[in-house]
């Protein structure tokens, strides 16, 4: 399989995208027969791995000079920025010239042009960013966290079918459970759309557990928690400051005393078996499930062995047939929601 990386996309870029393209092709297994493909401003690309000495052998570079800031307006990415390294990846990803495409770049400008290069699948409303977030039973994921601020209640109805396949297929939860992020388990509670949509989820073929309140996401309350992006977005947010807080505050406990400091070596591999459980970079990125091929969100301070892992989900992804699974599961919904906007 081709995975494309955009080698500018990040705090980090383009050495940490270096270090995890490098990472992959001697870490990962022989069964993915990989093939990675950088686009970027080649000269830099190729000067900064000499000054790392990073070993570029295997992997292919794609000359794309310009960068996307992340303060632009994403529409920019079809005019201003079109030659820039995402839209390249993009444009070769909608070509057939790679199977996957990896960025750490711009969240906006990833799903713009997603959307409008690469494409939704046939009948996908709207693409939903899809975040595997850290829980008591390990992860659930979350969906839409980010994308699309204002849903309707068939769009909610499809990010859970494509929530439930990714989990099923990527996570490896063999039934997973899928719930409705609202303020009570009552099916009269939310706004309209939380009520619509709860009713449409019933009216399917998932595993849908109904309404799950915010409280209930960390200690497993399900597998899949379905959202609007406004709302979501909010939720994984909160979820991220918290644990920072957390951290901060069991770090200065740990080291309040010559007492606590004695246990916090006793703890030590509790505590790097939690940080590592917790760590984002562990997981890789946010699938952005809806798009005609796999295309994924790497965190933008992604550091080489998180870029390693968003290489990783992409190749389980390609493997597994997200792509096909999501639009074989889509075609049982019902005539209504068949058809691009």
């Amino acid at each position: 399989m081709k995975i494309i990386v955009d080698a500018f996309g990040g705090d980090n870029a383009p050495a940490a995208v270096l270090e995890g393209c490098a990472l992959a092709m001697k870490e990962l297994p022989k069964e993915f027969e990989l093939r990675l493909v950088l686009t970027g401003d080649e000269e830099k690309i190729r000067e900064t791995a000499r000054e790392k000495g990073i070993d570029l052998s295997g992997l292919e570079v794609v000359h794309a000079p310009d960068v996307i800031p992340v303060c632009e307006d994403p529409t920019q990415i079809r005019r201003k920025y079109k030659d820039c390294s995402m839209a390249a990846g993009l444009r070769m990803l909608a070509d057939g010239e790679g199977d996957a495409f990896i960025t750490a770049g711009s969240t906006g400008a990833m799903v713009v042009g997603a959307t409008l290069i690469a494409k939704r699948i046939k009948g996908v409303k709207r693409a939903a960013i899809a975040t595997p977030v850290p829980n008591a039973k390990g992860r659930y994921l979350l969906l839409d966290s980010g994308a699309n601020e204002v849903c309707r209640p068939e769009m909610l109805r499809q990010f859970g079918v494509m929530g439930a396949v990714y989990a099923k297929e990527v996570m490896g939860i063999k039934n997973p459970r899928v719930g409705l992020v609202n303020i009570g388990t009552e099916d009269s509670k939310g706004t309209d759309l939380q009520v619509e949509t709860n009713k449409l989820l019933r009216e399917t073929d998932l595993n849908y557990v109904g309404n799950v309140e915010a409280r209930e996401l960390p200690l497993g309350g399900c597998d899949v928690a379905v959202a609007d992006g406004f709302t979501g977005n909010v939720a994984l947010k909160l979820t991220e400051g918290m644990g920072k807080f957390f951290s901060a505050e069991l770090k200065k406990m740990l080291f309040a005393s010559p007492l606590t400091k004695a246990g916090a070596v006793l703890l030590s591999g509790q505590i790097k078996d939690f940080k590592k459980r917790m760590d984002a970079k562990e997981v890789g990125g946010a699938l952005l499930l809806g798009i005609r091929h796999p295309v994924i969100k790497a965190h933008g301070n992604s550091d080489g062995r998180a870029m390693m892992n968003a290489i990783r989900q992409a190749a389980v992804c390609c493997k597994n047939d997200v792509v096909g699974q999501i639009t074989a599961s889509l075609a049982g919904l019902a005539a209504g929601d068949e058809g691009e906007e």
